[in-house]
């Protein structure tokens, strides 16, 4: 076990390490909640000065949609990367099948964190998003990222080497991450509102729950899909 963790780390710091050289995927996801928040400031700005239980619905549907979209832009792009760049076959030999998984998954965990916060505070600042219950709005935000990256780690190493790997990451990331999606629109609209963390508990459970699964899944698969 020490062993795979190690070489998962490796390969975490790896993949860490690219993307600082090459801010791909970091400036094109931050780019990408920097202009949804500005447009929907612009167009719909008196959606963030009303506190009914509708326009909290709304705030929360165009948060999750800026974060889902921006996160699609750039979470492909650990193995994506690994084929353009012809190394998958030295990281087959370098590190064993789980933990190339495990630190491709720590990656994205990483990325999604950081595009959470940045989305976050645009949204709070441009679109006046008032976040009533701190705690509970910073619970669904971290289980709802897991769930993303926990789905999309296993589908970027399936389109890896396919030839239309944009479109079809889309159609299958679509039925994967539209469950948690709904549900984290609906746990953070009532942080958004007066609801606390008591009312938002059962979405946290089922985003937590969905993650675990999810994770648990891919660990089993990822073998199979790796060697293919």
């Amino acid at each position: 076990m020490r062993a795979l963790f190690a070489a998962a780390w490796a390969v975490f710091v790896k993949d860490l390490r690219s993307e600082l050289r090459t801010r791909y995927a970091l400036n094109a996801m931050v780019l990408f909640a920097a202009c949804t928040a500005v447009m929907v400031s612009i167009g719909t700005t008196f959606i963030g000065l009303r506190r009914t239980d509708e326009a909290l619905l709304i705030q929360a549907s165009l948060l999750w949609i800026a974060l889902l979209f921006a996160a699609m832009s750039g979470l492909a792009r650990s193995f994506v990367h690994e084929e353009e760049t012809r190394t998958l076959a030295a990281l087959r030999m370098a590190a064993p099948p789980l933990a190339v998984y495990l630190g491709k998954f720590l990656f994205n965990v990483a990325i999604l964190v950081l595009l959470s916060i940045v989305t976050s505070l645009l949204f709070i600042i441009f679109v006046r998003v008032h976040v009533a219950s701190p705690l509970a709005f910073l619970a669904i935000l971290a289980g709802g990222g897991l769930c993303l990256a926990s789905a999309t780690t296993i589908l970027a190493a399936m389109i890896a080497q396919a030839s239309f790997k944009s479109a079809l990451f889309a159609v299958l990331a679509f039925p994967l991450l539209v469950p948690p999606l709904v549900v984290a629109i609906q746990g953070t609209a009532l942080s958004l509102g007066d609801g606390g963390l008591a009312l938002a508990l059962p979405a946290l459970q089922f985003l937590l729950a969905y993650s675990v699964a999810t994770f648990v899944a891919s660990l089993m698969l990822f073998p199979f899909v790796w060697e293919a």
